[in-house]
């Protein structure tokens, strides 16, 4: 993690220009870097972006392949992310709701468990599940009301441990632990053992709480084709990998030297700044095979779970359980690996097919494309909800923005391109800002 100091720098505006003038490069054409570029723009300037690969998105992309739209690893957006709901049209994306549940698979057995406050249709299923005791199922309804009064602020401030001692602790049972908790948050902190902070599991937890997993019609990609789709001032460099970022000047891997009143690093920045060589940021990586079958043995929008401790695979989905995207009446199914594994490439995709077959019941299933994220997630040990915009300045001209620095969410990355942009406005116009 990129440790910034808060400290005050004079303001630098040359009052002879006019804000449009400025030369603002924001390096990073991701969440954080086009929510940057936004905040920058309604307050009149008008950045450009030097962006690596040919696309916007980050670790966000859709690819097309054979006519299915798949995203760069199984991702969803909780919709009750506070910045989502201020930079997203969510009219406009056409989410595509799951149902506030899961498939579990133990045994060779699915079973269904869910909230049916929220759908009736998960009422019964989850009564018969069997999964988890009567004092398991008020634990979890008791820990929904208790998160929907706590903030966000108060939440990132109550640290008590792993996720695990977390549930532990609250005296859930060993069973809902291994058979609920592991796999699905699994899926989402990209590591088996629940060793992420429990501000993590209880920020997690009250999103669910208070919205629904979504994704965008068009894949999840769209998210930031939406943000980039509503600048208008703001230029976009693709295919232009940035070497070095001094004071003053961004160095382009080709040689050219681009000069800059300020710069906002929106990407990691420890590979691109020499002071901070030494504080690269560390990753959680997962692997996603995607595949063609004939019939879906997940019938409802939910995401399926595998128990047993011998699978290599955590989770599955079916993407044409929602409308995004399908091809001839197929299905659309993606597989998810989050265990660490020494296994080669071919060595895995066998694995992962053979564990489809015994512990899910998926037969036939054609190979369309696998995706080997390594850079999915930040580590991240010091975890933050805010930071005040003047923290992300790391000297005269250079500012930070990025997940890394608060915690792994779409949501964090949406908050600190903003902070990075309102200090930088507050570095050249002074006063206070909001």
């Amino acid at each position: 993690m990129i440790l910034i100091k808060s400290c005050i720098f004079e303001t630098t505006q040359d009052i002879s220009m006019e804000k449009p003038d400025y030369r603002i490069k924001i390096i990073g054409a991701g969440l954080s870097g086009l929510v940057a570029a936004k905040v920058l723009e309604d307050q009149g300037y008008s950045p450009e972006i030097y962006e690596a690969s040919d696309r916007v998105g980050g670790r966000i992309k859709t690819d097309i392949v054979e006519g299915y739209q798949l995203d760069r690893g199984f991702q969803v957006l909780l919709s009750a992310y506070p910045k989502a709901k201020e930079y997203l049209d969510y009219k406009k994306l056409d989410l595509q709701e799951l149902l506030p549940g899961a498939v579990i698979f133990e045994n060779g057995k699915s079973k269904t468990i869910g909230d049916p406050l929220r759908s009736a249709s998960l009422l019964l299923p989850t009564i018969f599940a069997g999964i988890g005791n009567f004092s398991d199922k008020l634990k979890i309804l008791n820990l929904y009301k208790v998160l929907k009064k706590k903030s966000v602020e108060e939440i990132f401030e109550s640290h008590v441990g792993t996720s695990l001692e977390y549930l532990q602790q609250k005296g859930f049972s060993e069973a809902i632990i291994t058979i609920f908790f592991k796999p699905f948050f699994s899926g989402i902190f990209l590591e088996p053992n629940l060793e992420t902070s429990s501000s993590m599991f209880e920020f997690v937890f009250k999103m669910f709480g208070e919205g629904l997993a979504v994704i965008p019609k068009q894949g999840m990609g769209d998210i930031s084709k939406h943000i980039a789709g509503r600048l208008k001032n703001t230029k976009i460099h693709f295919k232009t990998p940035v070497n070095q970022v001094k004071e003053g000047e961004v160095i382009l891997e080709n040689g050219e030297t681009i000069k800059a009143h300020f710069t906002i690093i929106a990407t990691e920045a420890s590979t691109l700044v020499n002071n901070l060589k030494n504080q690269e940021t560390h990753w959680r990586s997962c692997h996603t095979f995607y595949f063609e079958t004939e019939k879906r043995v997940i019938e409802k929008p939910l995401i399926g779970l595998i128990t047993d401790e011998d699978a290599i695979i955590n989770n599955i989905f079916y993407h044409t359980s929602v409308a995004t995207g399908s091809n001839g009446g197929k299905e659309l199914l993606s597989v998810t690996v989050v265990k660490q594994t020494d296994l080669s490439l071919a060595e895995l995709q066998k694995k992962v097919e053979q564990d489809l077959k015994k512990y899910c019941g998926v037969g036939e299933a054609r190979f369309l494309k696998h995706y080997f994220i390594k850079k999915a997630l930040p580590k991240i040990e010091d975890l933050q909800y805010e930071m005040d915009p003047t923290e992300t300045q790391l000297n005269n001209t250079i500012f930070l923005a990025g997940d890394q620095l608060l915690n792994a969410s779409q949501n964090a990355a949406m908050l600190s391109g903003e902070r990075a942009a309102l200090g930088l406005i507050k570095n050249l116009e002074g006063g206070s800002i909001s």
